[in-house]
């Protein structure tokens, strides 16, 4: 309301964590159907193989080329696409499953040393990669904002996210239309600057 933004424009992706399935479950009856996992290992141990079918698994920790298989046969999309190798090696795994798959480009807005994600300079290289790929499917772009006690701080973080991808999507001609970005802390923030799919852990789950 305070963005003046319909609900409906904004997927929440609950995050478990460390939580077993049944308080996924309960979060699943009470109507969520976006989840994200940070660990292939981490989904294979706590998500059934058996799952309702709108159960919608998303990546979004940082994928090692040699689990791209394995995270193909657990995860509905990935959002945190950040190299060429990675693209190349899932383009390569999803062609072999005759499957498209949905990603997202990962960007470091804030050039955090200890975050994942491409620097934004490399972004429109990736992006055109990604589009060149036949089986891989680039909704938009995510990003994770710095921790920082004053959210208000995380504001530039993701303004940037929004900037990169509308100038990515003019520059290349495709839409572009999700914006991946904030967490439990700084959420209201990030949908005031236009996130698409907010990512919420602790503030779903108990652990």
């Amino acid at each position: 309301m305070r963005s003046g933004r319909d609900a409906g424009d904004v997927t929440i992706v609950g995050v478990p964590k460390t939580v077993a399935w049944p308080e996924i479950a309960r979060a699943y009856d009470a109507g969520l159907r976006h989840f994200g996992e940070n660990r292939v290992q981490d989904a294979r141990a706590r998500i059934p193989a058996d799952h309702p079918i709108d159960f919608i698994l998303h990546m979004i920790g940082q994928l090692q080329t040699n689990k791209v298989g394995q995270a193909l046969d657990l995860f509905d999309t990935f959002e945190s696409i950040d190299r060429p190798s990675l693209i190349d090696e899932l383009e390569k795994q999803a062609a072999k499953r005759e499957r498209i798959v949905p990603v997202l480009l990962q960007v470091n807005i804030a050039a955090e040393d200890q975050k994942a994600g491409c620097d934004p300079a490399d972004a429109p290289a990736l992006t055109r990669q990604i589009a060149t790929c036949a089986h891989l499917s680039l909704q938009g772009l995510m990003t994770m904002a710095p921790l920082v006690e004053d959210v208000e701080l995380a504001r530039p973080t993701f303004r940037g996210l929004r900037t990169l991808r509308d100038r990515l999507a003019d520059d290349l001609g495709i839409a572009l239309p999700t914006l991946s970005m904030g967490m439990s802390n700084d959420f209201p923030i990030a949908i005031e600057e236009g996130a698409t799919h907010v990512r919420i852990g602790r503030a779903i789950f108990q652990s």
